[in-house]
């Protein structure tokens, strides 16, 4: 019994796998397309219908590039870092709160802000090993983006956690049956919206790649199998911050037709903000976050801990 249950996990998590890289595919094209009529030009719409195929030829494009290795980077450390990026990408999807088989633990929370955090490990391994001026710079902005912001993250997410006084993701949807916590928490989920922009390295908060001054950044080594490698695991922390999102301000069960109606909403929130906003500049990024930011999430988080303890007394 315990090796079937074993075997039914691991083809769980393989079709997962394949359901994200596919996700991952589609989520392109809705980008492609999305921007191209904010630009008021037209997207992918030469292969198969409506441009549908065009992301399955842009990776066998990539994939049947020539891989070329820099003569003085640090051979291993350059080849291994998009594998080890993308495995932390896809191993965040166990806790996506299933209501059949798949793994569920009651740390879910928890494990979602420990891995999240091992990621700028591998970006800043991918630019360093390059051994080029512009990927580590690149490596270098990675680090104080993070550092900066991921402390704000742990607050806000610390000011929600209050109410449920729990670290499973299942708890957050059954919570939000009859209101959402983004009514309850306004302000702090614009911010975390805000923040989920920064950690994922979309415009206007990409300096780690930085494409007007950094020519690609910490990837500007990178080409063929290892560039898709760090390009799927971008995409792959993008589709599964958003239905992060989701799940922590708009409730809803992954089983039903609303919850992807809102994940489509919050995904062209992220494209919307590519299209419309210009980049910041880094200082600027930098200030917002510990200037502003962190003072309004410690004093929401300190007068959300004074009204539960004022509860506790009335209760």
């Amino acid at each position: 019994m315990f090796k079937a249950r074993i075997y039914i996990v691991f083809i769980e998590l393989i079709i997962l796998v394949v359901g994200v890289l596919v996700g991952v595919a589609f989520l392109t094209l809705l980008e492609r397309k999305v921007l191209g009529y904010i630009q008021v030009r037209v997207g992918p719409n030469k292969v198969g219908v409506l441009g549908v195929i065009q992301p399955f030829r842009d990776a066998i494009k990539l994939f049947t590039k020539e891989q070329i290795c820099p003569f003085l980077s640090n051979l291993y450390i350059y080849l291994f870092s998009p594998v080890f990026r993308l495995g932390f990408s896809l191993i965040l999807w166990i806790i996506i709160p299933c209501l059949r088989g798949m793994i569920r633990f009651e740390i879910s929370i928890l494990f979602f802000l420990c891995i999240s955090r091992l990621r700028v490990y591998t970006i800043m391994m991918s630019g360093w090993s390059s051994n080029r001026n512009y990927s580590l710079l690149g490596g270098l902005r990675v680090i104080a983006q993070f550092i900066s912001y991921e402390v704000r993250l742990f607050l806000i997410l610390l000011s929600f956690l209050l109410i449920i006084i729990r670290l499973n993701l299942f708890d957050f949807m059954k919570y939000q049956n009859y209101i959402w916590l983004i009514w309850l928490r306004l302000p702090l989920s614009m911010i975390w919206l805000i923040t989920r922009l920064a950690e994922t390295n979309r415009t206007p908060f990409d300096f780690a790649e930085g494409e007007s001054e950094l020519v690609s950044g910490f990837n500007v080594e990178y080409r063929s199998g290892g560039f898709i490698l760090l390009f799927l695991s971008e995409y792959v922390s993008i589709l599964f911050m958003r239905i992060i999102c989701v799940i922590l301000f708009l409730g809803g069960n992954i089983l039903e037709i609303s919850f992807y109606i809102k994940l489509i909403f919050v995904s062209f929130f992220w494209v919307w903000a590519r299209g419309t906003i210009p980049r910041y500049r880094y200082d600027k990024l930098i200030m917002l976050c510990w200037k502003v930011f962190l003072p309004v999430s410690l004093n929401y988080l300190f007068f959300y801990c004074g009204l539960k303890i004022l509860v506790g007394w009335f209760y």
